[in-house]
């Protein structure tokens, strides 16, 4: 099937911010959750089916429009995010001189349903404008994107960002502002604003020394989709109630992934080994800074849950989860500072390559509004993200908003031993299509 489908870039060029950038605003210094995050790019790729009323009309020439909206509108956006049209100086700051973004326009030689019927990540790549495991110094931006047209008049919208100066939440204020822009309905009120994040979590100068690296190891490494519908989702919050009152969506599906990786890490081995569960936590929610809600950039932090038992049940990971969160409350009542951050970095040295302990990341995408983006043309049939870490599991909702899709990125071992595993197939459903 790769080799089939074939997307092929046929233009590129430079969205420039529609106004220059101010001269107090030339330069932003990063905060210090900006200099912990991994020199990656975050992808984002939105499907768009063709609409009836597009039927009898020339796609290409639709195509030509509507890649003129997204450019004009992307231009406006830049404006107000104008930081993602500038350079990123190593763990340090942001040039923002109006450098821009990319924009490439390409074609598919496949309808889009030959993409969600199974969607496959190695083909999904072809949709994306960089590589995730891309450096700045090679992609050349900060923000690219991509629009690629189907045979049949659909299209997708790949994004990538450097993880460096945004998180989830600001990629998906980002795409917010940009949609309204292109629907006319921006509100010239609306404010966002950079550099808040680094006056009150400043950079510290040994995240920029040569003796600082962030290690990722995606070496054998693949990464499958396994989707948990709403009834699915339902039931497991029934068997998690027993044990934790009110569990959520993302502790049921997240405590059952969790389970499985860990059977399969003991199934492998023959020993018990800890397993540590990582999830991202939104800082803007947990701070009691007064402008955190707005805070653009990386605002993300980590919490640990630790599993050491022989016997790993469902129902005691749930409740592990949840007192890793109050626990996480109780220790960092405002939020955590630089200095915490130093101070975990310091004391547990790097963990993800360390043999005595497994440890997963969890980064949640749940209820931010992807699926409302629209530029025009309606709204997204699918909206998917993923990473190529080991160990790493993005959760991001079904256009129901209810469901919530898995995207889990394992070596190929332990995906071979968890793909069939009873347990997570009575309740999720390994890479179904999305039509």
């Amino acid at each position: 099937m790769v080799s089939e489908i074939k997307v092929e870039v046929i233009h590129k060029e430079t969205i420039e911010p529609s106004s220059p950038t101010p001269h107090h605003l030339k330069k932003i210094n990063l905060s210090v959750f900006d200099q912990f995050q991994p020199e990656i790019y975050t992808p984002l790729l939105l499907f768009y089916p063709s609409t009836s009323y597009e039927g009898n009309i020339d796609h290409k020439s639709l195509f030509a429009e509507k890649s003129k909206l997204l450019k004009r509108s992307l231009s406006e956006a830049l404006t107000h995010f104008y930081p993602f049209a500038g350079e990123f100086v190593y763990n340090a700051s942001i040039t923002c001189n109006d450098h821009g973004a990319a924009f490439l326009d390409a074609q598919v030689n496949c309808p889009i349903s030959k993409i969600l019927e199974k969607p496959d990540f190695e083909v999904l790549n072809q949709f994306l404008p960089t590589a995730i495991e891309s450096k700045q110094a090679e992609a050349g931006y900060i923000l690219l994107v991509q629009a690629s047209l189907f045979e049949c008049g659909g299209l997708a919208i790949g994004v990538s960002i450097l993880h460096k100066v945004a998180d989830a939440s600001t990629l998906s204020a980002f795409i917010k502002r940009w949609a309204a822009i292109a629907l006319g309905s921006a509100s010239t009120t609306d404010h966002v604003e950079f550099g808040v994040a680094s006056s009150l979590f400043p950079p510290l100068d040994f995240f920029s020394s040569p003796q600082f690296s962030i290690m990722l190891s995606n070496k054998n490494c693949i990464t499958k989709r396994f989707v948990f519908d709403a009834s699915k989702i339902a039931a497991l919050k029934s068997k998690a109630a027993t044990t934790v009152p009110n569990p959520t969506r993302v502790e049921v599906v997240s405590a059952l992934i969790w389970k499985c990786i860990i059977q399969a890490s003991r199934s492998k081995f023959g020993v018990i080994k800890p397993s540590m569960w990582c999830p991202v936590v939104n800082m803007r929610k947990r701070s009691l800074q007064g402008l955190a809600e707005n805070i653009l950039g990386n605002f993300v932090w980590v919490f640990a849950a630790m599993a050491m038992e022989s016997e790993v049940k469902f129902e005691s990971l749930v409740v592990k989860l949840r007192k890793g969160i109050e626990q996480y409350k109780e220790k960092y009542p405002n939020g955590v500072t630089g200095e915490d951050i130093f101070q975990a970095i310091k004391g547990s040295g790097n963990l993800a390559e360390r043999d005595d302990l497994e440890t997963n990341t969890c980064s949640s995408w749940c209820r931010l509004p992807l699926y409302e983006t629209e530029f025009g043309w309606g709204k997204p049939s699918w909206v998917s993200t993923r990473s190529t870490v080991k160990n790493t599991i993005m959760l991001m909702d079904l256009s129901d908003g209810e469901g919530v899709e898995a995207s889990v990125t394992l070596k190929e071992e332990d995906m071979t031993i968890i793909e069939s595993n009873e347990e997570l197939l009575a309740y999720a459903s390994l890479n179904p299509t999305v039509i």
